[in-house]
């Protein structure tokens, strides 16, 4: 009893000489904070979005506003299947791992070991078994385990979030390349058509030609459009089989170009609310991700100054011992045994300075990446909502531009049927209709793009 009260009093010694030495500890950044240090003092977050379209709280379910149920197969299939999202999820698997071994350094640690051995002394066996419990556990006085352990899981939250908004890239990424394959497949049958127009425009100047009402060179003029034409649509026919196949992958199929992909676009859905600047930075994933790095490297820098104090690390163990000579003589087996180690550390060639200062540049450059990635966020969501009214007026002038130049089409091949213009004027016409059509297929996918690049820029979820 006189050993284990000479025990305590000297571990209590210890740590009152060593409080003495303990650093002051800051409490970790909140959101405000962590905002206000990052973003230059010239930054001021904005009340409201510059260009909105209608006020509200950002929604989730974006998939389902397009109205498009493939779609919505589409994006699950790709979810379930997808490759690069499955890596995602087992880093996410791998952080939560390190993240319980951290705060496993807070407790105990406990053995239990046991044996048993035969010996042969002077022709007699002499049996020996025996049984112990070890325990053996360092005092978090200056909180450096504490810190480990918070520091790794800050890591872990910073994958979870980095994983939400890879799972939310992907299906970004999905919806995208299905409009893109309808675009594609759009102008594959435009080039079809192309081919069909200039194969009509042969015959006619055929006979005109052989009705001595037009001169012979317009029947080679002729033949050489048909022929670009043809050219162009075995390069739709290429990109449209290639766009298939990306999106075949991406869905964790074969890449056979088999997927029937629809003729004509979806409308683009209606304005959506967008919610306030200061919202996005606690609704984004990434930024989120970001947020809790820089608090993983605030614990990181705790627990390097931490590491330059003493540690103290307390020892128990016990068992029992069966031994047959011990049995002789009267001796029980029974063992017991308490002790402390006390370990001060001495940075002599300041490395552990030098740990501290890599820390705390860390937590510098994490404070400078999440105030680049909030000025991004900001950006992308500005650019978002004015491109939103900039590619509508654009469909609207280039719907005007198509009508008004297959009017002109048609005007142009009466003319010619009655020889008041020459074949070249019908080509140009021709070429005229099809380029204004071209534009506004890719203006359509480029609304939908866009639509679903201001979801992923606010931070919405996809699904409900």
């Amino acid at each position: 009893m006189r050993y284990i009260e000479k025990y305590l009093i000297s571990c209590g010694i210890v740590l009152l000489v060593t409080a003495c030495a303990s650093p002051d500890s800051l409490p970790p950044p909140t959101h405000e904070d962590v905002v206000q240090e990052a973003l230059p003092e010239t930054t001021e977050i904005a009340v409201t979005w510059g260009e909105f379209t209608t006020e509200g709280s950002v929604q989730d379910g974006w998939i389902g506003t397009f109205n498009d149920q493939k779609l919505v197969q589409i994006v699950d299939e790709v979810l379930k299947n997808n490759r690069d999202i499955a890596v995602a999820a087992a880093n996410v698997e791998v952080a939560a791992g390190l993240a319980t071994q951290a705060g496993a350094q807070l407790a105990p640690a406990v053995a239990v070991g046991g044996g048993a051995q035969t010996a042969n002394r002077g022709g007699t066996d002499t049996n020996v078994a025996g049984a112990a419990l070890n325990v053996e556990w360092e005092l978090d006085i200056w909180g450096k385990l504490g810190s480990e352990a918070a520091a790794a899981t800050e890591s872990f939250r910073a994958s979870q979030a980095n994983f939400e908004f890879a799972r939310l890239s992907l299906a970004a990424q999905a919806a995208k390349a299905w409009f893109m394959a309808t675009e594609v497949n759009l102008q594959k049958l435009l080039s079809e058509e192309s081919v069909m127009i200039h194969t009509q425009i042969r015959e006619i100047v055929g006979k005109r030609v052989e009705a001595g009402a037009a001169q012979p060179q317009d029947v080679y003029l002729a033949k050489a459009d048909l022929s670009a034409a043809e050219d162009r649509n075995r390069q739709a026919i290429g990109a449209f089989e290639q766009s298939v196949r990306s999106l075949e992958v991406l869905l964790g199929r074969y890449p056979a170009a088999e997927l029937e992909v629809p003729s004509e676009y979806v409308p683009v859905p209606p304005p959506i609310p967008v919610g306030i600047p200061s919202e996005v930075l606690e609704r984004r994933p990434d930024v989120i991700a970001a947020e809790r790095e820089v608090a993983a490297a605030y614990n990181r820098v705790e627990a390097a100054k931490a590491a330059k104090l003493p540690s103290i690390t307390l020892t128990a163990s016990g068992g029992r011992s069966s031994d047959e000579l011990l049995d002789i003589v009267g001796l029980g087996g029974n063992f017991f045994s308490l002790g402390a180690n006390f370990v001060a550390p001495l940075d002599i060639g300041g490395g552990l300075q030098a740990q501290v200062e890599i820390e705390t540049a860390q937590q510098e450059a994490a404070l400078a990446a999440y105030g680049g990635l909030a000025l991004r966020v900001f950006s992308e969501v500005e650019s978002g909502l004015r491109n939103e009214t900039l590619l509508l007026e654009r469909e609207v002038f280039l719907t005007s531009a198509v009508e008004n130049n297959s009017e002109a089409m048609k005007a142009a091949q009466i003319q010619y049927e009655v020889g008041a213009v020459d074949f070249l004027s019908v080509l140009q016409m021709q070429t005229r209709v099809l380029n204004s059509r071209i534009e506004l297929v890719r203006i359509k996918n480029a609304r939908l793009a866009q639509r679903i690049d201001l979801h992923l820029a606010l931070g919405g979820d996809f699904s409900e």
